[in-house]
């Protein structure tokens, strides 16, 4: 007798391979795909137990409303914070995200975003392609990255990650946590973010978004950091007072920034895109082939453990 696999409410694409292994299993509900969800959603998925999201889609409150017999929510990206945590917790419905399979890439885009601002590496290039180097020893000097000090907001897996390559560079590393991490004596804590960002040459946002952290790096932080740091963030957007940034590059209160995450993206600030010592990238720190593989195949290996176990591999905490 064949088994009847329960059905999958899917809110976001994983992709066009994990689609198909998504859909091969589960009996698929694509609401991606639909031009009026809503209407799709209360005719066709009321008793659907199972929902996968991103972090990009999220799930708004009315749909998961909506959906009375959810029992897990499987979400592809690490961020929490487009999904309806309390209510959830309220409902008893598990949660899971896609954690520790990006670390690797998002660390190094951090230090890709750290060398290009330091080096204005893009400027460099735009230099040579627009046809403006005629005379050896005209482009500005840079900043020097080894042996400088880096400060990371939020010791956690990846700013982990991000501590283990400034090794390779010399740099003295401290960081700002809630609390101390015991099991990393290498590293400075630092109860104070404005003392870190005092401290530190290069700042390094890598913590959780949210309510909590809106806006923790402010005017005060990026004064402290000073005209000759640099601030980098892979982090989330909300994290930095975006608008304080743009008043502190344009007064030369900060030295520059590698971003990779925005306030209100996909909207950039135009002073930001015009500014050299200012890198930009489109939210793509764990933009590669083998990192968004890794994500889309745990959606579909939490989605199996709750099926065969009623326990998600990788639980948010509630």
């Amino acid at each position: 007798m064949e088994v009847e696999h329960p059905q999958v409410v899917q809110l976001a694409s994983l992709g066009r391979r994990f689609d198909a292994q998504l859909a091969a299993r589960w009996r698929v509900l694509p609401l991606y795909q639909e031009d009026d969800p809503q209407a799709r959603l209360r005719a066709l998925a009321p008793d659907a137990p199972l929902i996968v999201t991103s972090v990009r889609i999220g799930l708004r409150p009315e749909v998961l409303a909506a959906l009375s017999a959810v029992r897990a929510i499987c979400s592809w990206g690490v961020g929490c914070d487009m999904l309806p945590l309390d209510a959830a917790r309220a409902r008893g419905i598990a949660v899971s995200n896609t954690p520790d399979v990006q670390n690797e890439c998002v660390a190094d885009m951090a230090f890709g975003l750290l060398l290009a601002s330091a080096r204005r590496i893009p400027a460099c290039d735009r230099y040579v392609r627009d046809g403006r180097w005629n005379t050896l020893g005209h482009f500005p000097l840079t900043t020097r990255v080894w042996g400088k000090r880096l400060g990371v907001l939020g010791l956690g897996r990846i700013g982990e990650a991000i501590a283990r390559r400034a090794q390779g560079f010399g740099m003295p590393v401290r960081y700002h946590n809630r609390h101390a991490r015991a099991d990393l004596p290498a590293y400075g804590f630092e109860p104070s973010l404005t003392a870190l960002a005092a401290w530190s040459d290069f700042l390094v946002v890598a913590c959780p978004g949210g309510a909590e952290t809106r806006h923790l790096v402010d005017a005060a932080v990026l004064r402290a950091l000073g005209p000759g740091g640099t601030l980098v963030n892979i982090a989330r957007g909300t994290v930095v007072d975006e608008a304080a940034l743009v008043q502190a590059l344009q007064a030369g209160e900060l030295g520059g920034a590698g971003l990779d995450v925005f306030e209100h993206e996909p909207a950039v600030p135009a002073v930001l895109q015009a500014l050299d010592q200012v890198v930009l990238a489109p939210h793509t720190a764990s933009g590669t082939h083998e990192t968004r593989a890794s994500m889309s195949q745990l959606v579909l290996d939490n989605l199996l453990a709750w099926e065969e176990t009623g326990r998600l591999l990788t639980p948010v905490s509630l």
